[in-house]
């Protein structure tokens, strides 16, 4: 027998083999999952962040094995994906029962033949592989007990599934190229597509894809346009090969994945396939991230980078809007701007009136002094300034806080007491704010301490619902906390009616600025030291919205302000929610009570003002002389530590005793004993231990003390 006819007896004999095995597998039963188990047990590489309304805000990248994106239902792909597949990969699919045994002796035929060799796997076969071995990539060569196997699962699959479930399946676990597996990644990283968006010149290509997921853009072209060729499309070579050459030099690129809120989602994300829903809204997200960007790209000149917002609902504290960064030249975008700590600036001064107007130390039209003022602390002599450092004189507290005048507001510190100031601010949620008083000093009245703009945005919601507060909620699935009560709805009231004052405002910022708008609104800006941090955090009745724009590496802006850095943006955001509908003001609550007040000497024009009931002035305001002012000891100061220096003389040190207000009559104690007169000069030799000196009035009575130590 000649070496010739031998082969052919050999090569006719395996196609006897092979065709009695798929003969048995048409009768061997063999456990096959369900189309539902396989699409429920389906997981992308991705979690998803969902807005209130279930549209995917962001996706977090889990896993990194391969790149799945959700499961693509037959409906949603274009048809002419389907019919390039199909056509490309297994042209008998509909007919066929798992094995297209035309195909299989075509090949073995070929073979003997000496043809080039030609695959006869059908789709079904080719998902049966994906279903055994999941993790494999479509292509390369199987040996004949692949084969069997194979043919085996798909005729079984055949039995079980519908032709639609199956094709379905496949185009969903079957690997494209390089990572991306299933027609949902590949047409959202390559074409920037839906997969039903898909024209017939990118399918053409994305199938021919599948035989070589490796392949050059070239050898794609080229086995699409034989495809095409030969079912007679209407496309031609060179379309075919621009659209390769277009869509796989994209695989590099940044993909078209939506990522409206990147920092919510690296927060809230954690497993493969997860959709979390949270209460952002999706249209106001955009509308602060397009507000944001805007002012920051405007702002590049100006060594602004960075910034973040934050919209909230007022009635039930969801978050509606979470932006991180914006800034298009930031170099730190990772951070999130919402939950840094950054100094305060001018924006804890309303929480400072509001909890002097409770206490009634103060009412909206009580004068305060802004001029230059030296306040001796245990740290050294602070010396608080005015951002125009051009003082006012006498000045309402409305005008000293709608102005955001500082003076005024340290003299409003000294009043209340830094350590009251510091517990309201670390009740409202500040709770970065958690050392003492005396750690902060009179500059906490100034914004000195650090804040989150998140507790900024919490803190000035409690003010736009009257001193009552919950906890923000992001999530979707987050119970709604229950109010509570932080500050009186008075003086909630009263301070959010100075903030909607725009006639005000005028002596700082005038009538033409960010701050109005053409609703009411109440709003504060603050800036930090050197220009670091500008805020801009405000509500109506209906909303919160909060603005942070700075560095995050912390260099400094050049002359950029408040409100010409954040209250853009705020403004932006704040018109966007409004619409076209009217914004009434608050009604005032039950306690509080209108009143007309005059001022002497013109200090401010008469005006109509809110008084809690019972602290309306019944007679012109003027200011207090100092012949009038509570006399106190103005140094020492209370807590002050004093060092004797051992190598000077002790005839040499001496500690001056200031008394501010006294009488001639009153006198000043030392450990109960007269050192001197309270209105003559006390020059004093520091004595080692615990000292306590005290001021008192012509009766005897104790008027102030303060203890110092000495070492």
């Amino acid at each position: 027998m000649s070496t010739r006819r031998f082969r052919r007896y050999a090569w006719a004999g395996a196609i006897g083999v092979i065709l009695l095995a798929g003969a048995l597998a048409l009768f061997t039963p063999v456990a096959v999952p369900t189309f539902g188990e396989v699409r429920s047990g389906y997981r992308p590489s991705e979690a998803y962040l969902l807005d209130r309304n279930g549209e995917v805000l962001d996706t977090e990248r889990m896993e990194f094995k391969s790149r799945r994106l959700a499961w693509t239902s037959l409906e949603d792909v274009s048809p002419a994906l389907l019919a390039a597949v199909v056509e490309g990969e297994d042209r008998r699919f509909w007919s066929h029962r798992g094995v297209d045994w035309l195909g299989v002796a075509g090949a073995l035929r070929d073979r003997i033949r000496h043809r080039p060799p030609r695959g006869a796997s059908t789709i079904t076969m080719q998902l049966a592989s994906l279903l055994e071995a999941p993790g494999r990539v479509h292509g390369g060569p199987r040996d004949l007990e692949e084969k069997r196997r194979q043919a085996r699962y798909a005729l079984a699959l055949e039995r079980h599934w519908s032709k639609r479930e199956i094709l379905e399946a496949y185009l969903n676990l079957v690997h494209f190229r390089g990572e991306l597996q299933g027609v949902g990644a590949v047409s959202e990283v390559l074409a920037h597509k839906a997969p039903s968006g898909l024209s017939a010149t990118e399918s053409r290509v994305l199938a021919a894809l599948l035989p070589n997921p490796g392949a050059s853009a070239a050898d794609v072209a080229g086995r699409g346009c034989a495809r095409a060729n030969a079912v007679h499309a209407q496309i031609t070579c060179g379309e075919i090969a621009d659209a390769a050459v277009a869509l796989l030099g994209r695989a590099s690129e940044a993909e078209s994945v939506t990522h409206l809120a990147p920092h919510v989602a690296h927060a809230l994300l954690r497993t493969a396939g997860e959709r979390v829903s949270t209460t952002l809204d999706a249209r106001v997200q955009r509308l602060a991230l397009d507000a944001l960007t805007r002012q920051l790209s405007g702002l590049v000149a100006r060594n602004v980078r960075d910034g973040a917002a934050l919209v909230i609902d007022n009635a039930t504290g969801d978050v509606l809007a979470y932006v991180g960064s914006a800034g298009p030249r930031s170099r730190a975008r990772a951070v999130d701007g919402v939950r840094a700590p950054r100094q305060a600036g001018s924006t804890l001064k309303p929480f400072l009136y509001e909890l002097a107007i409770e206490r009634r130390y103060l009412t909206a039209a009580s004068l305060l002094d802004d001029s230059p003022v030296n306040i001796e602390t245990v740290n050294g002599i602070y010396l608080p300034q005015d951002y125009d450092h051009d003082y006012k004189g006498a000045v309402s507290v409305r005008t000293a806080l709608a102005a955001s005048l500082n003076v005024p507001a340290v003299r409003t510190a000294m009043l209340v007491g830094v350590d009251a100031l510091r517990e309201r601010l670390h009740t409202l949620g500040y709770a970065g704010i958690a050392m003492s008083g005396e750690y902060y000093g009179y500059a906490l009245a100034l914004g000195s301490a650090e804040v989150t703009l998140w507790e900024q945005a919490q803190s000035y919601r409690a003010l736009a619902l009257g001193g009552e507060t919950t906890p923000l909620r992001l999530r979707a699935d987050e119970p709604r906390g229950e109010r509570h009560r932080v500050a009186t709805s008075e003086a909630s009231f009263v301070v959010s009616d100075m903030l909607s004052d725009r006639a005000a405002r005028v002596a700082t910022f005038g009538l033409d600025s960010s701050l109005g708008t053409r609703y009411w609104s109440a709003v504060k800006t603050g800036t930090s030291k050197d220009m670091r941090d500008n805020w801009c955090i405000g509500f109506t009745p209906r909303v919160t919205v909060a603005v942070w724009v700075g560095n995050f590496e912390g260099d400094a802006m050049q002359n950029v302000s408040g409100v010409t850095g954040a209250a853009p943006v705020w403004r932006d955001i704040m018109d966007g929610l409004q619409g076209a509908g009217a914004v009434p003001a608050p009604r005032p609550p039950p306690g509080v009570a209108a009143a007309t007040v005059q001022f002497s000497t013109a200090i401010e024009s008469p005006r109509r003002e809110w008084f809690l009931v019972g602290t309306a002035p019944g007679r012109v305001i003027e200011p207090v002389p100092p012949s009038a002012r509570a006399a106190r000891i103005a140094s020492p100061v209370d807590g002050m530590v004093i060092a004797i220096d051992p190598d000077i003389p002790d005839a040499r040190q001496r500690v001056p005793i200031v008394v501010d207000g006294g009488a001639g009559k009153w006198v000043v104690q030392l450990n109960d004993a007269v050192i001197g007169s309270a209105g003559q000069p006390i020059l004093w030799t520091p004595q080692r231990g615990r000292q306590r000196f005290s001021l008192h009035d012509e009766s005897g009575r104790e008027m102030d003390q303060v203890v110092v130590t000495v070492r």
